[in-house]
């Protein structure tokens, strides 16, 4: 399946800004998944320093500078994206989760650091309580974190007025009630609770309007969902609590980490400004079969 998607976001300041920094992560990644075959992002007024890299995790960063007073700032993001056919795995495929609980067993650095507390994601007993009643004894792990992934679908409410981006996970938790963002971070919570590494993804999903209904410019939104660590063979393995799935080819990912923390869309710093006005647009349009 071959998407074009436009993220554009949108600054208002009440008072000029004198000094800007920033870096966004808005092009999606390309692995065995996905591959972008275009990917361009243009800045409004036009920076004095603008630089792309890969950050760590190997997410793309493009960096720039705005240097002199401007009192609005947009930022466009558009990127073409080859989404390959997937074959979901099954939940029995995976090895039983004792295999990788252990805290001495040892792992690749970059599946390791996914399975402790992060920025956004504590440790606690009210997540182990959480994820403990899937994680029966020699269980596969997937099969277990698909348990866990219908739990938050099933008795949380998806609610945009209930949180915010900085909720923290405990509240998220205790309210059942949240959006996509906060039901990744209680579910990494959940498995990383009981031994098994999980990691935060950013990305797109392919909205579907009603039948009769025309697609709505600009009306989808970013998304986010986990990938689970299943051993060797299976790797990191995508689950979406929010919709209570395995992501197929609707899902595009841009970035992943240990939280939100790591892949905001955009952050940074001004000098000046005031009180901000923030507006972000999104447009996931599938452009052939």
């Amino acid at each position: 399946m071959k998407y074009r998607v436009k993220h554009v976001t949108s600054y208002r300041y009440e008072e000029p800004v004198a000094l800007s920094h920033n870096a966004a992560r808005l092009v999606p990644r390309t692995d065995t998944r996905q591959v972008v075959t275009r990917a361009v992002l243009s800045v409004e007024p036009e920076p004095a320093v603008m630089h792309r890299y890969g950050d760590y995790f190997g997410n793309t960063v493009d960096a720039f500078v705005l240097q002199l007073p401007h009192s609005a700032l947009t930022i466009t993001s558009t990127s073409e994206i080859d989404v390959l056919p997937r074959t979901a795995p099954e939940g029995r495929q995976s090895p039983a989760w004792e295999t990788l609980a252990a805290r001495d067993l040892w792992l690749p650095t970059d599946v390791a650091e996914h399975r402790f507390e992060s920025p956004m994601v504590p440790s606690a007993p009210e997540l182990y309580a959480l994820a403990a009643p899937a994680f029966t004894p020699m269980r596969p792990i997937l099969e277990a974190a698909l348990e866990v992934n219908h739990t938050i679908n099933t008795t949380f409410a998806y609610d945009p007025t209930a949180t915010t981006i900085a909720t923290p996970v405990m509240e998220v938790l205790a309210k059942r009630r949240g959006v996509c963002q906060d039901f990744s971070h209680v579910m990494i919570g959940a498995l990383r609770s009981v031994g098994i590494p999980a990691r935060y993804v950013s990305g797109y999903l392919e909205t579907i309007p009603p039948p009769g209904q025309i697609r709505m410019v600009g009306a989808d939104a970013s998304h986010a969902w986990v990938q689970v660590y299943c051993g060797h063979e299976l790797g990191f393995v995508d689950v979406d609590p929010t919709n209570d799935c395995i992501p197929g080819e609707r899902h595009i990912t841009v970035a992943y980490g240990r939280d939100f923390s790591d892949v905001s869309p955009v952050k940074g710093m001004i000098l000046g400004g005031g009180r901000t006005h923030v507006k972000v647009g999104v447009d996931v349009e599938r452009i052939s079969p």
